[in-house]
C-alpha cells in the first residue's frame, strides 16, 4: 500500500467530492456503458447483505435500499463523501454501516458476511488490487457476488485528435499515473483487463462475465458534451470495463 499516494488522493477527493456528487450511480456502471436494466448483473437482491467498496456520495447504496436489500455497508476513503452518505441515507429504513477507509486496508468488517460486494467506478483507484481483491473475498460469503466497473484500460491510452486516434501511451504498460481528465492531482492505476480478470482467478473468484459494451442515448451524448468521455472516441473504444464473479471458496 502506497500511504503517500492514498494521502493525495484522500486530499484530492475531499476537495472534488461536492462535483461528482450523485454522479453515474447504480442503476449505471459507468459513461456511455450499459445499465444495470439491461445488463441484470445483480438480479433480485431483495434481503441480501451488500457492501460497497469506494461507496462515495451514497447514492448506490440508496439505489439497494430502494431494491430492498437488507443491510447497506459502505466504505470510502474520502470524509467528505462519507458525510454525504451518511446524509443521503439518514433516513434509511434499513441498517446503514459506514466506514473510512482505504480499499485496501480492512477496517473490521466482518468475514465471511456479505451476499455482494459491488464497486462502480473505483477500483482502478486501488495502490494494491491483490490486497483490495483478497479483502473483498475474505468479506463475501461463499457464492456470494463481487461486481465491478471501472474505465476501460484502453481508453485514457488513446487521445482523439482531428478525429484521428492516436495511442499516448503503451497497453502493456501498467502502474500509477497521474489522470489528465482530472484538473485536481489524483493518482490512479493503469492495468490491464487481463490484470483484473487473473486477480480475481488467483484469489478464489470464478469470472461470470465480462462487459465492454458502449451505450450512447441521446441524454448520455448530451451529458458527456466536450469532456474526458466523448461521443467521437466512444465510437471506437469502450469507456467502462464491468466484471461480475463469484466466489468459489472460504
Amino acid at each position: 500500500m502506497n500511504i503517500n499516494t492514498l494521502s493525495i488522493n484522500k486530499q484530492c477527493w475531499d476537495e472534488v467530492a461536492h462535483r461528482f456528487y450523485g454522479r453515474n450511480p447504480l442503476p449505471e456502471y459507468g459513461p456511455f456503458a450499459p445499465r444495470e436494466d439491461d445488463l441484470n448483473l445483480l438480479g433480485d437482491v431483495t434481503n441480501l447483505k451488500v457492501l460497497e467498496i469506494g461507496c462515495g456520495s451514497g447514492h448506490s447504496l440508496k439505489y439497494m435500499e430502494q431494491e430492498h436489500a437488507a443491510e447497506l455497508w459502505g466504505l470510502d476513503l474520502s470524509s467528505k463523501q462519507l458525510e454525504a452518505a451518511r446524509d443521503l441515507l439518514s433516513d434509511s429504513a434499513k441498517p446503514v454501516q459506514l466506514f473510512e477507509s482505504p480499499m485496501e486496508d480492512d477496517p473490521g468488517l466482518p468475514a465471511d458476511y456479505f451476499d455482494m460486494v459491488y464497486s462502480i467506478f473505483a477500483l482502478g483507484w486501488t495502490t494494491n488490487l491483490d490486497q483490495t481483491i483478497k479483502n473483498v473475498h475474505r468479506y463475501l460469503k461463499k457464492g456470494g457476488s463481487f461486481i465491478f466497473s471501472w474505465e476501460h484500460p484502453l481508453y485514457s491510452r488513446v487521445k482523439n485528435e482531428n478525429n484521428t486516434l492516436t495511442f499516448n501511451k503503451s497497453y502493456h504498460e501498467e502502474g500509477p499515473y497521474n489522470h489528465e481528465g482530472w484538473s485536481h492531482t489524483a493518482i490512479m492505476q493503469q492495468l490491464k483487463v487481463s490484470t483484473y480478470i487473473n486477480t480475481l482467478v488467483n484469489n478464489g473468484f470464478k469470472v461470470e462475465r465480462v462487459v465492454e459494451e458502449v451505450v450512447t442515448t441521446e441524454l448520455d451524448v448530451e451529458k458527456h458534451s466536450n469532456r474526458w468521455y466523448s461521443y467521437e472516441k466512444v465510437q471506437f473504444l469502450p469507456t467502462t470495463l464491468i466484471i461480475k464473479s463469484t466466489k468459489l471458496s472460504d
